[in-house]
């Protein structure tokens, strides 16, 4: 690459940069003084400017200095790079005064994946700005954090090209200039040693996902014969549903003998299971039927495997981790048992990760736990600046619009997010509960609605999760007795205050009702 084009490259990034923070963080400046103005006649390169202090622990953010009359962008991250990632190729690119050719493409195996954080230690980079493309960067950001590299891992949404022909180089060099001056915006990343448990965990997901598929096609099957015994037993899953489906799958017919397979225990009249298996048997049918409840067994089979996998990480990740030194307070009330829950005791793993219980929590079971540990990790709460930060980051909040002092719009916005997701199901679980949480959803759902009650109880939860997780403070019931007490005290205050109302109403009237008949 030619010397011109790289300075030529150079300057109008920098020159997009300075634009941007012009309009965007100095628009009070007057056309004169424009900040574009003023920096770009005395700049030199894009790495011209050098703050000495650099901060390898987080990202840095931008900065600004006074200059007499002028005001400045300083340089946070002299030593960064930019990276352009694609699903065959990475354009890197550092300052211009590093390497003769500073800005590079690379392929996209292994090897080439070394050989970037090979070139980038030669160069002297301390920070690297990347990406997020699709699932492309995930390798490459574990290669560079084993190298010891900062890497900021950013929204490709936040890295919008301006004004210029978009092309890998262009934008390897528009990476590398924002991270410069500190205005790539991070996003959450857990330790590497946490993925592959985040990996097994959303696997997992899936299966259970697709196993319940293959129930609902042994269910249409049934209805196409108008079989209804799915209907009769609650659960065609259990011990007598998968029986009923064995012995048809072999050719039985007789509802008498189907029925007898049926455990005594069921709630279902035998009257009803009886005439529930009578039906138009049909042999394609009964093979679809047989092929999903195949699917449905191999899935289980699977969902085995992954949970012996998933205990030898968190066994692992537990040695790492900070184990509490007194031992577990288990949850005061049995929870339920979910039909996808380990058999394994996740509730002490999950403790020994974290260092408090979170299945004490209303609405969370050893499964969310685990569920949370594979998306956060156990430090998650060092790196967000306050809970507000980390339900901001969860997606559990409104995204006020605010233009000319009006609230333009507050709805949440819709995101696919694990971690925020999980928080929303443990709050689903609350709608019938009876505690302090329970009564705050139903509170919720007639004001808002359903859906907004959800999001309300999930943000609730999320930032007793990061109290707990911060202060290493186990839950405390009493709080929520204590909570749940005052807020009837306030019901019975609203309702005395509300039937006085009525009271003076009915006084002031002076109607004898003794006088007349009331007509239905």
């Amino acid at each position: 690459m030619k010397v011109n084009q790289i300075n030529y490259e150079a300057k109008t990034s920098f020159r997009r940069v300075v634009l941007f923070a012009d309009n965007a963080i100095y628009g009070s400046l007057k056309p004169h003084e424009s900040l574009c103005n003023i920096v770009c006649d005395t700049m030199q390169s894009v790495t011209g400017l050098l703050n000495p202090k650099t901060l390898k622990s987080m990202a840095k953010k931008a900065q600004k200095i006074k200059n007499g009359k002028r005001n400045e962008l300083l340089i946070v991250n002299p030593h960064a790079a930019g990276i352009d990632i694609a699903s065959t190729e990475y354009q890197v690119c550092v300052p211009e005064d590093r390497d003769n050719e500073p800005n590079r493409r690379f392929e996209a195996y292994t090897c080439d994946l070394h050989a970037i954080a090979r070139w980038l230690q030669q160069c002297q980079i301390e920070s690297v700005g990347m990406e997020a493309t699709g699932i492309y960067w995930v390798q490459l950001y574990t290669v560079l954090k084993q190298y010891g590299f900062d890497v900021t891992l950013c929204n490709a949404k936040h890295l919008k090209n301006i004004g210029e022909k978009k092309t890998d180089y262009v934008d390897a060099s528009w990476i590398q200039v924002l991270h410069s001056y500190g205005l790539l915006k991070d996003s959450f990343q857990p330790d590497n040693q946490i993925r592959q448990l985040k990996d097994l965990m959303r696997f997992r997901e899936h299966l259970v996902q697709r196993s319940s598929q293959d129930v609902l096609r042994v269910q249409k099957a049934l209805e196409m014969m108008n079989i209804k015994v799915h209907k009769v037993i609650s659960n065609i899953k259990g011990k007598s549903g998968l029986a009923i489906l064995d012995a048809i799958v072999h050719g039985e017919r007789n509802p008498d003998v189907l029925a007898d397979l049926a455990d005594h225990r069921i709630k279902a009249k035998r009257e009803d299971v009886v005439k529930s298996l009578e039906g138009n048997w049909n042999d394609t049918q009964i093979l679809i039927m047989k092929q999903n409840l195949d699917a449905y067994r191999f899935a289980l089979k699977q969902i085995d495997e992954l949970d012996q996998s998933i205990e030898q990480v968190l066994i692992a990740y537990a040695q790492i981790a900070h184990t509490p030194d007194k031992p577990i307070e288990r949850a005061l009330k049995s929870k339920q048992k979910q039909g996808n829950t380990f058999e394994f005791d996740a509730e002490q793993y999950s403790y020994d990760i974290l260092g408090v219980n979170l299945v004490r929590i209303p609405g969370i079971s050893s499964l969310t736990a685990v569920k949370f540990i594979s998306e956060l990790g156990n430090d998650f709460t060092s790196k967000f600046p306050t809970c507000k930060h980390f339900c901001s980051w969860l997606n559990l909040v409104p995204n006020n619009k605010i233009s000319g002092g009006k609230v333009l719009s507050s709805k949440v916005p819709k995101r696919k997010h694990f971690a925020g997701q999980a928080f929303r199901v443990a709050a689903n679980t609350l709608s019938h509960s009876k505690g302090y949480l329970g009564d705050y959803f139903r509170r919720m759902k007639s004001r808002l609605g359903y859906n907004q009650a959800v999001i309300a109880v999930g943000h609730k939860l999320a930032r007793i999760v990061f109290h707990m997780v911060s202060f290493g403070v186990e839950y405390d019931e009493e709080i929520d007795h204590v909570k749940n007490i005052k807020q009837l005290d306030n019901k019975r205050s609203y309702l005395l205050k509300s039937l006085a109302k009525v009271e003076k109403e009915l006084a002031l009237t002076n109607f004898d009702t003794n006088n007349y008949v009331l007509v239905r």
